[in-house]
């Protein structure tokens, strides 16, 4: 491929490929690549990102201003607050001029010598992409297994470390999900390896200490192609628990810690539409499931020695508005996380039933969940909380005395920022079908809200995963620039509970479309912005949200931020080679069957780009991303290239060194937010 230095459209060849299916022919011009190791494919890849520094060249140095704002507001010398641990405090710190974690701890008390665990600046070196997974510290604190990705695409090497002598054994298990649990015994580590290819995670093996990784013993293979297993060990110290999940159903095992040459015990067997987890108290276990029709989850009880779920007595009974997301166990006391009307709430009872309350929380447009408390005997509840207008706080709540100390609130540096200068609220659109659609704002006091202002509508709207109203330094730069920021919590997430997240998957994916769509009409019509000024932006599945509303409304939207964008469904979703497929036929529905196929073709963006105007697009992908694969996103362009009838910007960056979560340094990623936001305000005329 030859391109010109001056500022040329890059043009893909287009390679005609019949793909056929249930007697249906589709042609993809585009489908060569997928093949990284092809010189052309990185040479497109080389003239998209070459066009797209050509047409921001003219922001470069405005880039440079932003990046130094938003690195600007975070401090540098930063450290998190600590946490106790069988005797050791874990504390986590970064050091000026530094991207990446230094793990510390101290024996005892705060005031004892530290001991440096891992310093990833040192760890980092040498390569362009670091990050440390995790660490397990063995139950006598002399060992930590820890995993490292030096390349992005989420497959983890784990080593051990000798925390006595500092000696870093040779023995590397490689092709791991990161995490790792240590028996009671100090000396036996159990781990889940990936399948080569789709990286799925499907066996969990046995390491035994000072011994050669090539002859760790399999205890566990999970062969249903759509579930992913996983091991970890519940708080109590007492279980190693191998977990088995699919989209809708889990299943799990269990073993004494104590005897990790034992055979694992299964809790419940699987079973479709059955999901639980278990966490373990005293002679019980806790179960939260959706079991008997208990949609939205409830929390059972069993003994241990009792696990199928004919056994299992209701603690906390269903109930039709509140969802309940999470639990964590004490010694006198149980924390619940639930959700209702879409808020965060925590409930605090106690084991003799002597007490049953919520934390109180006022604001509509706040975060809230449960922190690190591994702590059984505790009476403090680690917690944290925000807002679109307050930065995080990690909170600790005593439950004898009632009394809440906030152990660390996140500095925003700078000297502009103050929480009452911004304001923020939840509002409601009404969707197409009647249902009542919640948006959260955030904007600077002083916005106009005549429909002038410039605005970006953000959502994800997948796996039921709840993007809730949460803080952002780096957001300031938009909203003081008088941009306005709303979250859309459309269906697909579970923002407003369990039928939320059923409403907007599989046959009724285009309920996450069409709600988006109707608070940006909501949006407009309320005068909050305009069409000339409202701006859309997603990730992944988000991205393929991106890309299904320009092909359903591309008159809505002045642009289009799309990253690591999902937009080819149909073909990947017929891949099972490729990371994730066949884990998502739940999620998405499985092509191989003509009614998904039709359904996910008719909205599938890459699928439906057709000859007319676009609104200006920045597209961004990793070259190593093993969630979308990179070649989504390029010929996702490629065709829009091709068919598109506008003038506007279409722009395609590719991280050459990155995977699906961007670059690994914790300032390094704050220049994609730069290209991001300078493309935003560019297109506002916006340029300081």
């Amino acid at each position: 491929m030859s391109l010109k230095t001056t500022l040329q459209i890059p043009l893909a060849a287009k390679k005609p490929k019949k793909l056929v299916k249930h007697k249906d022919v589709r042609i993809d011009n585009y489908y060569w690549m997928n093949d990284k190791e092809n010189p052309e494919v990185i040479a497109y890849l080389n003239a998209e990102n070459d066009y797209t520094k050509q047409v921001m060249q003219h922001t470069e140095a405005f880039q440079k201003d932003l990046f130094e704002e938003m690195k600007g507001r975070i401090k540098e010398d930063d450290t998190s607050v600590p946490y106790k641990l069988n005797g050791y405090w874990y504390i986590t710190r970064y050091e000026i001029g530094q991207d990446y974690p230094i793990y510390t701890r101290k024996k005892e008390t705060l005031d004892a010598p530290e001991e440096i665990l891992f310093d990833c600046n040192e760890m980092a070196k040498g390569f362009a992409f670091f990050n440390l997974g995790s660490m397990a510290i063995s139950p006598d604190n002399t060992m930590a297994s820890f995993s490292t990705d030096t390349v992005g695409r989420r497959q983890y090497t784990i080593q051990i470390k000798n925390l006595v002598t500092g000696e870093i054994y040779p023995d590397k298990i490689v092709n791991t999900t990161s995490s790792s649990t240590w028996a009671n015994d100090n000396k036996t580590l159990f781990y889940c390896v990936k399948e080569e290819g789709t990286l799925r995670s499907y066996k969990i093996l046995k390491h035994i200490l000072n011994s050669d990784s090539i002859n760790d013993m399999e205890v566990y293979h999970e062969t249903d192609e759509t579930f992913n297993t996983f091991v970890y060990k519940t708080k109590s110290k007492k279980y190693i628990v191998i977990g088995s999940s699919s989209t809708v159903s889990s299943e799990y095992r269990i073993l004494d810690a104590n005897t990790p040459d034992g055979e694992f015990k299964l809790f419940q067997k699987r079973k479709r539409d059955l999901e639980y987890s278990i966490a373990h108290y005293n002679d019980s276990f806790y179960i939260i499931s959706n079991c008997d029709g208990a949609t939205n989850f409830k929390l059972l009880k069993t003994h241990e020695s009792k696990t199928e779920k004919r056994y299992w007595k209701d603690v906390i009974p269903h109930r039709k508005e509140v969802l309940i997301e999470d639990i964590e166990i004490f010694k006198d006391y149980l924390v619940v996380n639930e959700r209702e009307n879409g808020l965060n709430n925590l409930r605090i009872i106690s084991w003799d039933a002597s007490e049953d309350y919520y934390l109180p929380f006022e604001s509509e447009t706040y975060t809230t969940y449960i922190g690190n408390n591994p702590d059984f005997d505790s009476n403090v509840l680690r917690y944290a909380y925000n807002s679109l207008t307050s930065p995080s706080s990690v909170i600790d709540y005593n439950f004898k005395t009632k009394q809440s100390e906030i152990k660390k609130e996140q500095e925003v540096l700078g000297g502009t920022f103050k929480k009452e200068n911004y304001e923020s609220k939840r509002i409601w659109a009404t969707g197409r079908d009647g249902t009542k659609l919640p948006i959260s704002l955030v904007y600077k006091k002083g916005t106009k809200l005549d429909g002038s202002s410039p605005l970006l509508q953000y959502a994800y709207g997948s796996y039921g995963s709840t993007i809730d109203p949460s803080f952002s330094s780096v957001r300031l730069t938009l909203l003081d620039r008088g941009f306005i920021y709303a979250i859309a919590h459309v269906r697909g997430g579970e923002y407003l509970g369990r039928d939320w997240y059923e409403n907007g998957k599989l046959l009724n994916k285009r309920n996450t479309f069409y709600d988006f769509i109707d608070c940006s009409k909501f949006l407009i019509q309320q005068k909050y912005t305009s069409q000339e000024h409202l701006y859309a932006y997603g990730g992944s599945a988000g991205g393929m949200l991106m890309g299904t509303i320009i092909n359903m409304n591309p008159e809505l939207y002045h642009g289009i931020l799309a990253a690591v964008p999902f937009v080819d469904v149909v073909t990947t979703m017929l891949d099972d080679t490729i990371p994730l497929t066949t884990g998502e036929y739940d999620e998405w529905g499985n092509p191989n069957k003509l009614q998904f196929y039709n359904y996910m073709k008719s909205y599938s963006p890459y699928d439906n780009v057709e000859a007319k105007a676009y609104p200006n697009m920045l597209v961004t992908t990793g070259l190593h991303d093993s969630q979308v694969q990179y070649w989504e996103p390029a010929k996702w362009v490629a065709k829009l290239r091709e068919l598109k009838t506008d003038s506007n910007k279409l722009l395609l960056h590719t991280d050459m060194d990155a995977g699906h979560g961007g670059a690994s340094g914790r300032f390094e990623s704050l220049k994609e937010v730069a290209l991001e936001y300078a493309f935003l305000l560019d297109l506002e005329g916006i340029h300081k």
